[in-house]
């Protein structure tokens, strides 16, 4: 409760439904930005979705484009989309224009700890059902190249050798200083371990470094989950500085921004894979976007979250393949445990 950057939001309309939203800021700076907004979505249509988030971003060029108010605006999004889907009876996912997938891989994102430590929690989930998973932040990159490799071969021995492996090294971190080097060095190790990609190695704005990285690492190299609106994003796509672009749809901006980046980046051949660290309703619009995306094979699934785990009203569930099917019922296909939202939440 007390350093939680994630709020939830609730739209209401005036025909009794209820739209549910995800934003990835504190309460506090929420409600600040909620205040700026309102006389601006007060009254609008809730089924116009991508036209009311537009209204919003362009008025707040002199507030502050990007951070909380467009992270705000990124719930409201995702809460607009949430009610056309309930008001039309369709999945969002139809509405996005067509669902290639009714079902998806979740990877497992955990933090990296101890490699003993690493191992146990990795077979648990895998246990679990899992059979893909990322390892990030910790000590990666902040102690010891040495290190480094041994946190990586302790995974790729727990959970074997066909299983996928990612690693995140968190380099939008406060004072992150490692640079290209570190980071081809890097790239070069992970490749000996079958890494599927390498995740933020670099600070969050080395565009030039980004783009040597992915040309000479052996690795496909990711990042993206900083960024605010599209027009932040497109730079980085035109200049090939990403194999993999990863928004995070609860501060990008919302669905709306980040299906026209998931249509920059497949025009610019980079995969388009939603950054999921946040809460239920995050998850449930990446799976929605999971299936209007024909190459979106992968979702991330932040493990021992309550407020993943515990908020929804129905619990998720891997299938035998360690994939989560995705609702076809009306809008986000959530509803919330109300009881375990007011458990977690400050308000």
């Amino acid at each position: 409760r007390d350093d939680c950057v994630h709020t939830l939001i609730f739209v209401t309309t005036d025909e009794g439904v209820t739209g549910l939203g995800s934003v990835f800021t504190n309460v506090d700076l929420v409600k600040s930005s909620l205040a700026q907004l309102e006389p601006l979505y007060l009254g609008e249509n809730a089924l116009e979705p991508e036209r009311v988030s537009e209204k919003l971003h362009q008025h707040m060029f002199w507030l502050g484009r990007g951070g909380s108010i467009t992270h705000t605006i990124s719930g409201i999004d995702i809460a607009l989309w949430d009610i056309l889907g309930k008001a039309t009876g369709q999945p969002i996912g139809r509405l996005l224009g067509g669902r290639y997938r009714d079902r998806v891989r979740a990877y497992a994102s955990v933090l990296m700890e101890a490699p003993a430590l690493l191992a146990e929690n990795l077979q648990n989930l895998k246990e679990q059902g899992f059979r893909a998973f990322k390892i990030g932040w910790g000590p990666f990159g902040r102690h010891s190249h040495a290190l480094d490799e041994d946190i990586v071969r302790t995974a790729r021995e727990a959970i074997g050798p066909e299983l996928l492996l990612m690693v995140d090294a968190g380099g939008s971190d406060a004072f992150w200083d490692n640079g290209y080097k570190w980071a081809l060095r890097t790239a070069r190790m992970l490749a000996e371990y079958d890494v599927a990609w390498f995740e933020e190695p670099l600070k969050a704005d080395a565009l030039q470094d980004y783009i040597l990285l992915r040309q000479n690492a052996p690795v496909p190299i990711s990042g993206g989950e900083v960024f605010t609106r599209r027009q932040s994003v497109l730079p980085w796509l035109q200049a090939g500085a990403f194999d993999i672009v990863q928004p995070d749809v609860t501060k990008v901006g919302g669905i709306s921004e980040e299906r026209r980046i998931a249509w920059m980046a497949e025009e610019n051949g980079i995969r388009f894979i939603p950054h999921g660290w946040n809460t239920a309703v995050g998850l449930a619009a990446d799976l929605q976007l999971a299936s209007a995306f024909a190459a979106t094979d992968l979702v991330e699934y932040l493990t021992g979250s309550p407020y993943v785990d515990e908020i929804a009203d129905e619990a998720w569930a891997l299938d035998e393949e360690g994939m989560l099917p995705i609702p076809d019922s009306p809008g986000l296909g959530l509803s919330l445990n109300m009881e375990a939202v007011a458990k977690y939440s400050a308000e």
